[in-house]
């Protein structure tokens, strides 16, 4: 770990039980602590019919893609769920197509966009905490004292080493872990370092258990850390250094993606 790294634990706390409302106490406001918009911005989203049927199509996807990388059917049977498979896709390919949220997925930048639940709809559509998104484990992000936990279980198709997760999934989930323990300095920012120390490997199919915190803040620069852990045991821990970014430019993406 970097020397200048070393050091006390979170400066900077959110009440669990205020952070499950949506609500940052009072005392936390005097102490400069801030609700994470990860957690805030899924929670507010309201359940519409159709954010239900997305999030339950994703969840089918999900199921198809455990069954496909774990299947043993012979080759007669492949062929047939195959053909399913394709006729699926065609017909999801004749549906209307297009940006069906505002905003970016890539979290640790959130909170910028105008005033209202629907800023955080492109949560739902992480490739980590979006429960609308098929390639998503899904990470389950929730508040403990002055921490950020998640709980998630990595499926068959993220498999590195037998039976262990990939490491690069490994340094993305921690990537996404720490984006939203960062933002409880109160600022956005964007990931400037991010280090692993792989301590043993960590299993595929078992309930897992992330915790990160804020550790220091210094002008634009952020640093947050964190653990996983199996069975209670310490897999992996990292560390991540953020860079507060100017909300302007942001915009200026989003426009360009429009065009």
């Amino acid at each position: 770990m970097q020397d200048d790294l070393e050091g006390s634990g979170p400066t900077d706390a959110v009440s669990g039980a205020d952070a499950a409302s949506g609500v940052v106490s009072d005392a936390v406001a005097e102490e400069g602590g801030f609700a994470s918009p990860r957690i805030e911005g899924l929670a507010a989203l309201e359940l519409t019919p159709r954010r239900v049927e997305v999030r339950r199509l994703a969840q089918a996807m999900r199921d198809i893609i455990e069954s496909l990388v774990s299947t043993t059917a012979d080759t007669g049977e492949l062929a047939a769920a195959a053909d399913d498979l394709e006729r699926l896709a065609s017909a999801l390919g004749r549906l209307p197509s297009g940006q069906t949220y505002e905003g970016f997925a890539e979290a640790a930048i959130a909170g910028t966009l105008p005033d209202g639940p629907e800023r955080w709809a492109f949560f739902d559509h992480s490739p980590f905490i979006g429960l609308a998104n098929p390639m998503s484990p899904p990470m389950t992000l929730s508040y403990d004292g002055d921490r950020v936990v998640c709980e998630v279980t990595f499926g068959s198709a993220y498999e590195g080493p037998p039976g262990c997760v990939h490491g690069g999934y490994v340094a993305a989930a921690f990537d996404e872990l720490l984006g939203a323990a960062q933002s409880l300095s109160g600022t956005q920012g964007m990931t400037a370092h991010l280090g692993v120390d792989y301590r043993r490997p960590t299993p595929l199919h078992t309930p897992l258990r992330m915790e990160g915190w804020l550790h220091r803040r210094e002008g634009r620069k952020i640093w947050a850390r964190a653990t996983i852990t199996a069975d209670g045991e310490l897999r992996a821990e990292a560390e991540g250094l953020f860079i507060a970014f100017d909300p302007g430019r942001f915009q200026e993406l989003l426009e360009e993606r429009s065009r």
